[in-house]
């Protein structure tokens, strides 16, 4: 029987890449592998928008082998947020691969690979909206930088595989949960090296945690060069450089095959804040091109290459 269904299965794939067109295979046989067994829902029209704007070869995360930076990236990335540093980025990435995992991941694709990942973000229109047993069903649960899951279980989930941060968003981690490093800058690598060792940075353009809890050997770091690669070919150089939210929606969809986003957006009476706090902010601060991630968040939705869950 499991032979069978195997034969079936693989007629439908062959079929599915038939009428999508051989050009396309490329490009959605590594974000969709498992093609129309995971995610089947993007027309040809949907297929042409992504594969003009996902790169299956990015780097997405960092390690020894793939750490060279070409010059523009290197001087994009260092103009972040104007740092002074005079570090040498070379030398700092092997010592940071003395202390963390140095090995690629994620590289499994596969036809019989259909990983669902749900990004969590901390919006507050996740207040009752249930979602917690939703979020927390998928086999990779991230959530963004201070998002707490104590107390807002049943809301946000309970389960946190990976957490991404940078240092002054920095919290503890849970034993499961890998730290994924956002590095802006080089002291951010410093940083992270510091963390499980001397323990001596506590300051970059403001105060930091100089220590945090979290498993060294389940550390990543984001590329610098997938930063720029987000900004470049999906923002399309609009603002500074893209949000955290938006970094990791593009994240998943490198390393899942089905991403679903929780936690985006306003209320349903169009307020700004996090579920977990009543401090309002406007969604057009800082150096991120809000309207138009939301924008090109809305349209992942609509082109089903993401599942949108509002909370209302």
């Amino acid at each position: 029987m499991k032979i069978i269904d195997r034969t079936i299965r693989h007629i439908i794939v062959s079929a599915f890449i038939i009428v999508c067109g051989f050009m396309l295979y490329p490009t959605l046989s590594r974000h969709f592998p498992d093609l129309c067994t995971c995610n089947c829902g993007m027309d040809s029209e949907g297929n042409l928008w992504f594969s003009q704007r996902y790169n299956s070869s990015a780097h997405v995360l960092l390690n020894r082998k793939n750490s060279a930076v070409d010059f523009d990236t290197f001087w994009w990335w260092r103009s972040l947020q104007n740092e002074s540093n005079v570090a040498d980025y070379t030398e700092v990435v092997e010592v940071l691969f003395a202390h963390f995992p140095d090995k690629l991941h994620y590289w499994d694709s596969s036809p019989d690979r259909c990983r669902s990942c749900a990004v969590v973000g901390n919006s507050g229109n996740m207040i009752r909206s249930r979602y917690g047993a939703l979020i927390d069903s998928n086999d990779f649960i991230i959530r963004l930088n201070e998002g707490p899951t104590v107390g807002y279980e049943q809301d946000v989930g309970s389960i946190t595989t990976h957490r991404i941060i940078y240092p002054e968003s920095a919290v503890d981690m849970e034993d499961q949960t890998h730290l994924v490093l956002l590095p802006f800058k080089i002291l951010d690598l410093q940083w992270l090296i510091s963390v499980f060792t001397t323990k001596h940075i506590d300051q970059t353009y403001r105060h930091v945690r100089p220590s945090i809890k979290a498993d060294k050997n389940k550390v990543m770091i984001v590329h610098p060069a997938f930063i720029k690669y987000v900004y470049e070919r999906w923002l399309q150089s609009e603002g500074r450089y893209p949000s955290t939210g938006f970094i990791s929606i593009i994240f998943a969809l490198h390393i899942c095959d089905e991403v679903s986003v929780f936690g985006f957006g306003p209320t349903h009476d169009d307020a700004w804040h996090h579920y977990f706090d009543d401090s309002m902010f406007s969604s057009k601060d800082g150096p991120h091109p809000g309207v138009f991630e939301r924008s090109l968040i809305t349209e992942l939705h609509q082109k089903q290459i993401i599942m949108m869950y509002k909370g209302w």
